[in-house]
């Protein structure tokens, strides 16, 4: 074989060899085509338009506007507290004394000053009817009768209030000094609830955004663990004028106990339903596909039944599983509520009615 004869054989060799590798390359690129992409299920819900307010949710404690903590009027020793803590007791009950040693040296002092002062008025009279002594005198002496008893009065008044008495049936909450302690005028010995007018009440702080929706008068419903199969029915009687040390304002809910047994400290969770403002839009939780404070987003299917178009939302509150929208719903009829995680804004969608659909 001449050169030239192999020379030839070779480009032929190298023509055959690249037209196979243009074959293969055509083959592998049809191959890695991707498919056309297939629709993505969704199912839709109807935009409630409507006035319903928000609900607020706390949780607090009953106490007794009967609530009161029973001290001495004046200072002394603890002689006896005849009760101790969760006792019932009646109206007039003693609860506790003083010693009343003191106090009844204190009576007699002032007991013995009026006598004394009455014989000396007595004495200076006569003298003034015999012209020794002056009007003056006389004057004089009356004053220091009438001071005299004024002080034996306010000594047996002491002496009335060296003990305590229940001011109503009610309940000892506390016993908060002993025997033997030393009570200084006024300060607490015995906590007491008292129960004869049914006067149960919730007290709990809330927000100030709450506090301004709020009014006296709002209704609640209150419910406890100690019944947990019924509600009682509740109304909004105090608002504070002005925010405690934590920054929340107080707020009070007279309950209407409906015939079953209540006690301090029981505990229970209120819903207050402020009166309806201004209308929302409300749609379910499952709707929202972003969120970052009051913004949000949310999907619709388009007329033509298969594009979305991805909407902004300013959200006004969350209500359980219920979204309220302040603006960006003004012309939507549906949001879609599943399948909202798979969607982009080109994504195509076969769209069906939620039959689970929630009305507001």
């Amino acid at each position: 074989m001449t050169v030239r004869k192999l020379l030839n054989t070779i480009r032929i060799a190298l023509v055959a060899i690249l037209a196979l590798s243009l074959a293969s390359c055509g083959e592998n690129k049809a191959a890695v085509t991707p498919p056309a992409e297939e629709p993505i299920p969704v199912k839709t819900q109807p935009v409630i338009y409507g006035d319903q307010g928000r609900i607020l949710q706390y949780s607090g404690l009953i106490a007794s506007n009967a609530e009161a903590r029973l001290s001495f009027k004046i200072g002394g020793m603890i002689s006896r507290i005849y009760v101790k803590e969760g006792d019932h007791v009646t109206a007039g009950q003693l609860l506790a004394t003083l010693d009343l040693t003191e106090i009844d040296a204190q009576v007699t002092q002032a007991t013995q000053n009026v006598d004394k002062a009455g014989r000396d008025e007595a004495r200076i009279k006569n003298l003034y009817r015999d012209t020794v002594a002056t009007l003056e005198q006389v004057q004089n002496a009356h004053t220091a009768l009438t001071v005299a008893t004024e002080a034996l009065r306010i000594a047996n008044f002491n002496r009335e209030y060296a003990q305590i008495r229940a001011t109503s049936s009610g309940t000892i909450l506390q016993k908060i000094m002993n025997e033997g302690e030393y009570a200084s005028a006024g300060s607490a010995v015995l906590l007491f609830n008292g129960v004869d007018r049914n006067d149960w009440v919730v007290r709990f702080g809330v927000s100030d955004k709450d506090w301004a929706v709020l009014h006296r008068g709002d209704k609640a419903s209150v419910s406890m663990d100690a019944y947990p199969d019924r509600r009682f029915s509740g109304v909004v009687t105090k608002l504070a004028e002005g925010a405690d040390a934590d920054g929340t304002y107080a707020v009070e809910v007279t309950i209407a106990p409906g015939g079953r047994k209540l006690a301090p400290g029981l505990f229970c969770t209120l819903q207050l339903q402020p009166p309806a403002g201004k209308p929302y839009y409300f749609i379910p939780a499952s709707a929202l596909a972003e969120g970052d404070g009051n913004a949000g987003y949310v999907y619709t299917v388009n007329a033509d039944r298969r594009t979305v178009t991805k909407l902004p939302v300013h959200i006004a509150f969350l209500q359980g599983d219920q979204i309220a929208v302040n603006s960006g719903l003004e012309h939507v009829a549906r949001v879609i509520t599943r399948g909202v995680g798979y969607l982009t804004e080109r994504s195509i969608v076969t769209a069906s009615a939620d039959i689970h659909s929630s009305t507001n």
